[in-house]
C-alpha cells in the first residue's frame, strides 16, 4: 500500500479550513474500547471533539461536515506511544542508520558507502546489533575502532547501538579526546578494553558520555527539522502522541513554538533529561495553548540495557559471571530529587531493566512517598510514578506495582528484539519475571505500552503483535518463553490507547471513542480484534486523525 508522508506545509494546510476539525466517519468497523458499547457503525467530530459514536440509523443530521469513507479499514481510538524518543526517530531518518544490518561486513558496507557520499565531517549513526550477526556468537562480538578503521579510514565516526546504551568510536576520535589505556570510566559506564588495555572503542552507559565533544551540534533548523521527521514517520505509522522520553531540555521552547506554528501535528507528552528538572520543579507542568505539547514528568536512569549487559542484576549474567551490570544512580543521589519532584507535581519516570534495578526503584519511590505526605503533594496521592521497561523482574517485587502503585510502561517490540539472546543473558529461572505484561496485568497493574523507538522500528502493529503473540517476527515462539505472559487483544489495545492517556493524566480527554473527548483516532487496513495473529504485523494505518484533524492520510 502506498503510504503518504504529508509535508510540514501540508500539515499546516490541513489545519487551515474552518471546519477542520468538524467530520463524519463510517464506512468500516469502529471499536470504541468502551466496554459497554464496543463498536460503533458512524463517529461525529465537532469542534475536535467526539461528538457522536453510535449506530448509523441514531446518528444526528451531520450536513455539510466532511465524510471519510473507510472503505473497510478499521477504527480504533488514537492509538499512543507510550514511550519513544521522538528527536531519536526523525535523526534516523537524516543520519547512518544501520537497523536491520545482518553482519559487521554488511554494518560496515553500509558505512563505506555514507563516508563516500559525505566526505566532510563527523559520522554518526546508530542502530546496529550484534546479537544475530554471524561474527558474533553468543552475542560476544560488538563493533570495534578497528572495524570501523577499516571502513572509514582517518575519519572521526560515532556509531550507536540499537539499544543506545552502548556506542563504538573509531581511533581518530579517540585520539581527538586523548582516550587511552589509562582513561576510566564514569561511574555506571564501562570502556571495554582488550588482551593489551587499549580500548576496544566501544563505550557503555555513562561512559558514552566521554564522547559527546565530538557529537556535531545541529543547528536550530537542523533540529527543527529532525522533529519535522520525527512527526512525519509517527503520523505515517498511525500514532496519535508519543509520551517523548528523555526530552532534551534545550528542545522543550522548540517544539511548543512549532506547536504555536502549526508544526506539531501530533500530542506529545514530554518527560524531560535530569538537566531540566530543576527548572520544571520550579515552574510546575507546562503546556502549549491548545494541549498538544505538554510537559510534566522527568525520566531518570536507575541501570543500562540487556543487550550491551549494563541491566542491573542481582545474581551475575549467566553468559557473562563476571558482571551483574551497572547502577547508573545511588539511592542517596535519587531519593532527594524523587521528594522534589512529588511537592513540584511533577511525574517520575525512571528507566530500570534489570531486576536489581527495578527493585532499587520500586524501594526508592517507597522512601518519597513515605518522606513526602500527600498533603504536600499538588496531586495528593494520584502522583502516578511509572518505570520506563520494567523489563525483568523478580515475581516477589510484582506487589510494588500494585502497592505503591506504579505504572509499568513496557515494549512489546523488546520480547521480540531480546527473543534470540535474553536467554542466554539470564539463564531459564530468570525468564519468569521476563516481559511479564500478563502477570503485572492480572495484579490491576496499568501496563502502557510503547515501542522505544528507535531502539525499536516504532511500528504500532508490530506492538500489538509482540503483546498478543508474543513471538518473533517469523513467527517462532520458544518453549522457554513464557507464552502465558502474552495479553489478549483487548488488553493490548489498552495498552496502546486508555492506559497511556492514564499514564500522561489524560484519560478524561483520550483513550476511548466516547462522546466528550477529543477526536483522535487510528484507522488500519486490518481488524486488529478478529485477524489471525500472523497478519497483524503486516497491516498498515491507513489514517491519523488528531483533533478531528487529518494528519496522516493513505492512498
Amino acid at each position: 500500500m502506498l503510504r503518504v508522508f504529508l509535508t510540514t506545509a501540508a500539515f499546516a494546510a490541513l489545519a487551515l479550513p474552518a471546519n477542520a476539525q468538524d467530520l463524519v466517519i463510517r464506512g468500516g468497523t469502529i471499536h470504541t474500547g468502551v466496554e459497554a458499547a464496543p463498536t460503533a457503525e458512524v463517529v461525529i467530530a465537532r469542534g475536535g471533539r467526539i461528538a457522536y459514536a453510535g449506530s448509523a440509523a441514531d446518528a444526528p443530521p451531520a450536513e455539510g461536515l466532511p465524510v471519510i469513507d473507510l472503505k473497510g479499514a478499521t477504527l480504533f481510538p488514537g492509538f499512543t506511544d507510550g514511550h519513544a524518543h521522538l528527536d531519536g526517530i526523525g535523526w534516523r531518518e537524516l543520519t547512518l542508520n544501520l537497523e536491520g544490518s545482518t553482519s559487521v561486513v554488511d554494518a560496515m558496507a553500509r558505512l563505506t558507502a555514507w563516508a563516500e557520499t559525505h566526505p566532510e565531517g563527523v559520522i554518526v549513526g546508530r542502530g546496529w546489533i550484534e546479537t544475530r550477526w554471524p561474527e558474533s556468537a553468543n552475542g560476544a562480538r560488538f563493533l570495534t575502532a578497528a572495524d570501523l578503521d577499516a571502513a572509514a579510514p582517518g575519519r572521526i565516526v560515532l556509531l550507536q547501538r540499537a539499544d543506545g546504551h552502548a556506542s563504538v568510536a573509531s581511533t581518530p576520535s579517540l585520539e581527538r579526546l586523548g582516550i587511552t589505556a589509562q582513561t576510566e570510566a564514569p561511574f555506571g559506564g564501562e570502556i571495554l578494553k582488550g588482551p593489551d588495555g587499549r580500548p576496544t572503542g566501544l563505550f557503555v552507559d555513562a561512559a558514552e558520555q566521554l564522547l559527546a565533544p565530538l557529537m556535531p551540534q545541529a543547528d536550530p533548523e537542523q533540529t527543527r527539522e529532525a522533529y519535522r521527521a520525527g512527526f512525519r514517520v509517527e503520523a505515517a505509522y498511525g500514532w496519535t502522541g508519543v509520551h517523548f522520553m528523555s526530552a532534551p531540555w534545550r528542545d522543550i521552547p522548540l517544539l511548543e513554538a512549532m506547536a504555536e506554528a502549526g508544526e506539531a501535528p501530533l500530542r506529545i507528552y514530554n518527560s524531560v533529561t535530569p538537566d531540566g528538572a530543576q527548572a520544571l520543579f520550579a515552574s510546575g507542568p507546562r503546556q502549549t495553548a491548545d494541549g498538544r505539547i505538554i510537559t510534566r514528568a522527568v525520566k531518570y536512569y536507575a541501570d543500562g540495557a540487556l543487550g550491551s549487559r549494563g541491566a542491573a542484576l542481582f545474581a551475575p549474567y549467566s553468559d557473562a559471571p563476571e558482571t551483574t551490570g551497572l547502577m547508573q544512580i545511588t539511592s542517596d543521589q535519587i531519593v532527594p530529587l524523587y521528594e522534589q519532584a512529588l511537592r513540584s507535581g511533577i511525574q517520575i519516570a525512571t528507566h530500570a531493566i534489570g531486576d536489581r534495578g527495578n527493585a532499587s526503584v520500586a524501594e526508592w519511590y517507597a522512601a518519597a512517598l513515605n518522606a513526602v505526605p500527600a498533603a504536600e503533594r499538588p496531586d495528593g496521592a494520584d502522583v502516578r510514578l511509572r518505570i520506563e521497561h520494567a523489563q525483568i523482574l523478580r515475581p516477589s517485587d510484582y506487589h510494588w506495582f500494585k502497592d505503591l502503585p506504579i505504572i509499568a510502561s513496557m515494549q512489546p517490540s523488546h520480547a521480540i528484539g531480546d527473543f534470540h539472546f535474553a536467554p542466554a543473558r539470564l539463564g531459564d529461572a530468570r525468564l519468569d519475571g521476563a516481559y511479564a505484561w500478563h502477570s503485572l496485568v492480572d495484579l490491576g497493574v496499568i501496563v502502557v505500552g510503547g515501542s522505544d523507538a528507535p531502539v525499536e522500528r516504532g511500528d504500532p502493529l508490530i506492538e500489538f503483535y509482540a503483546a498478543v503473540a508474543r513471538r518473533d517476527l517469523e513467527g517462532v515462539q520458544r518453549p522457554d518463553w513464557r507464552p502465558d505472559e502474552a495479553v489478549d487483544r483487548a488488553t493490548a489495545l489498552k495498552m496502546f490507547t486508555l492506559w497511556p492517556a492514564y499514564a500522561s493524566f489524560r484519560e478524561n480527554e483520550l483513550g476511548t471513542i466516547e462522546v466528550g473527548k477529543r477526536a483522535d483516532f487510528t484507522a488500519f487496513d486490518i481488524d486488529l480484534m478478529t485477524v489471525p495473529e500472523a497478519d497483524i504485523p503486516k497491516g498498515h494505518a491507513v489514517l491519523t486523525v488528531v483533533d478531528g484533524r487529518v494528519v496522516y492520510q493513505a492512498d
